[in-house]
């Protein structure tokens, strides 16, 4: 039985997210910092929260802004970030992530938004959601800041499995291309896949072979494939949408992330150098402020897991009120954009599209 926090619950027009408020390193107050952040810059929000029912009620009681637009749902358990995924699966039904997704499976929540352990989220999510049918591994796609005129390039899979093999980059060119249409609003995406060089003679069995598979199918599921790209690529403006296997992905995101904290961190050290350099600081303090929000990673912080029937947005185990804001930013705009349903008729046309082009039989 839904318990209500506030009176009017999470009933009546908007955008319902499912979220799991006990997953992540800074506790349930993060989440709820978050939720009330996002909830002033989008009144339509509604929120299913999942986790210990006193306390949630206390910390949502706090913030009035949070006033009739949450339903919390009790959930004895938490999934820690040490648990193993494989004993998540046997004895997690009882915690708030289980019930956040099942929130999800059921119909009441368009999106999952989760700040708790990747690996079981991921496990409850495919078997709660089930894979779109055609996928044979989903993915998490994150945003990527970019020289692009829209600012972020999608890369997938940065994750959910250290493997993918040349009909997994495949899916992963497809998925990614839906992505960037429903998210970042473009028409025909560019796709490259990531490897050590642009060259066609460089690179695993399986990347050449994922690159013959993903310039085949670029016409037919209507994006351009522009080749291999590298590392500095990421960020560039050469490309829309990077694919990579979750090993390489993971690797090159938190790397990302450590350079943007350390370059902060010596901006920050270098102005405070001498009263010269404070002065200076005082002089560009709209330039440099207008950075940090560009290489804060907070503010682009939400991957999503894609190729299920549901969406799951993942955000940061440490993140802060403002890094689970921007997640549930994401989440709602994806909602409205009924990115579920269209990423699984997209990949179904797609598979359609490749089958008729190869002669009526998939390869």
């Amino acid at each position: 039985m839904a318990e209500t926090a506030q009176a009017g619950g999470a009933e009546g027009t908007g955008i319902v997210l499912s979220i799991d408020a006990m997953g992540g390193d800074r506790g349930p107050s993060a989440i709820v910092d978050g939720m009330a952040i996002a909830a002033e810059k989008d009144a339509g929000l509604r929120f299913i929260v999942h986790g210990n029912k006193s306390e949630l009620e206390t910390l949502i009681a706090r913030k009035p802004v949070l006033g009739g637009l949450c339903d919390i749902r009790h959930a004895s358990d938490v999934v820690h970030m040490e648990d193993k995924p494989s004993q998540v699966m046997r004895s997690g039904k009882d915690t708030s992530m289980w019930s956040a997704i099942e929130s999800v499976r059921a119909g009441e929540a368009t999106v999952t938004v989760s700040c708790g352990n990747t690996g079981a989220l991921m496990a409850i999510s495919m078997v709660r959601l089930r894979k779109i049918e055609g996928v044979n591994r989903p993915a998490i796609a994150c945003l990527w800041p970019s020289r692009n005129p829209h600012g972020f390039n999608v890369m997938l899979d940065v994750g959910a499995d250290i493997r993918a093999d040349e009909t997994d980059l495949l899916h992963y060119a497809l998925m990614g291309a839906s992505y960037a249409r429903n998210g970042l609003g473009l028409g025909r995406p560019r796709v490259g896949l990531l490897n050590v060089g642009t060259e066609e003679f460089k690179g695993r069995a399986e990347l050449k072979l994922g690159s013959q598979a993903i310039a085949k199918a670029a016409d037919a599921a209507n994006f351009e494939y522009v080749g291999f790209v590298e590392g500095s690529d990421i960020p560039s403006d050469r490309v829309d949408v990077i694919v990579t296997d979750g090993f390489t992905g993971n690797i090159a995101l938190k790397t990302g992330e450590g350079t943007a904290g350390l370059i902060r961190d010596f901006l920050s050290e270098a102005f405070r150098y001498s009263l010269l350099s404070k002065m200076a600081a005082l002089l560009a303090y709209t330039s440099l402020k207008r950075l940090s929000k560009r290489i804060d990673p907070r503010r682009v912080n939400g991957g999503v897991f894609l190729g299920l029937n549901g969406t799951v947005v993942k955000s940061h185990g440490s993140s802060d009120g403002t890094g689970v804001a921007a997640a549930i930013k994401l989440a709602a705009q994806l909602s409205a954009a009924g990115f579920s349903e269209r990423l699984a008729a997209r990949i179904a046309a797609s598979e359609r599209a490749i089958a008729h082009a190869n002669g009526g039989s998939e390869e």
